[in-house]
């Protein structure tokens, strides 16, 4: 009796600690290149669902919506997709053609996820951004997602060890006091977390939605912002549950030559 009780209570212990650690999940949106030029016309985007650091990948349903933002023009992307396999799991690709200088904005809104575990439906509205052609500016301009975040540094010619600074938007309105996870997408598995704790780091935003993270090396940061939506979406089951809504936001870091 007192070993099961005892193995009851380590399992209790395991439980709590594993989600306590548990790794976030990300929508992924990574192009080829975030700087355009002349020798180089055209990027690749590669769209899936993961644990960045991990490199733990998610089957993904072909996303809802897809497209490409500058100055206001909004070009479908949904149909170029096609399936591949990213992380070992289903995953969508496409390459767009830039066909003049500026600042494009990339934008992948998923089919909601169904998470058993959380017992909520996930959606994570994700960004990335490039220039091309010496283009350099709308790239902090609002593309007006249900949750969305605004850099604030330029999210393109950075070098590892900036110190990246972005605003969290929920329907349009700063969110304050809002959580921003970070994960580095841990290519290769070039890098190896000190604890649990270090997979995901948190940062709090103040009041205005505002937030900062210095990213201690080269490579592509995932930034994600998590708030509940004001509506409900049916489970398996058929039950009215939650829904989860992230803005994620990926930048890369270079090396100093």
């Amino acid at each position: 009796m007192v070993r099961m009780i005892k193995g009851m209570l380590l399992g209790v212990v395991c439980i709590v600690c594993g989600a306590g650690q548990a790794s976030a999940h990300f929508g992924m949106l990574i192009p080829s290149t975030t700087i355009m030029t002349q020798e180089q016309r055209q990027v690749d985007l590669t769209v899936s669902f993961s644990h960045p650091f991990e490199l733990v990948g998610m089957d993904m349903e072909q996303p809802a919506r897809m497209y490409v933002v500058k100055d206001g023009e909004v070009v479908d992307l949904l149909p170029t997709l096609i399936e591949t396999q990213v992380m070992d799991h289903r995953g969508w690709q496409t390459t767009y053609k830039v066909p003049r200088p500026g600042v494009y904005q990339f934008v992948m809104e998923p089919v909601p996820y169904w998470e058993r575990a959380e017992d909520v439906s996930i959606i994570h509205y994700t960004k990335t951004i490039i220039a091309a052609y010496g283009g350099d500016t709308g790239w902090d301009e609002v593309v007006g997602l249900p949750i969305e975040i605004i850099p604030l540094l330029r999210p393109f010619a950075n070098y590892a060890g900036n110190n990246f600074v972005g605003q969290v938007l929920v329907n349009g309105q700063p969110a304050a006091n809002i959580e921003v996870e970070v994960e580095l997408y841990n290519r290769d598995h070039k890098v190896q977390a000190v604890s649990d704790y270090h997979i995901t780091q948190v940062v709090k935003a103040d009041t205005n939605g505002v937030f900062s993270f210095t990213c201690p090396r080269a490579g592509w940061w995932g930034f994600s912002a998590i708030s509940e939506a004001d509506y409900t979406l049916k489970d398996p089951e058929g039950q009215d549950k939650g829904v989860e809504l992230g803005a994620v936001l990926w930048v890369y870091m270079d090396e100093y030559q």
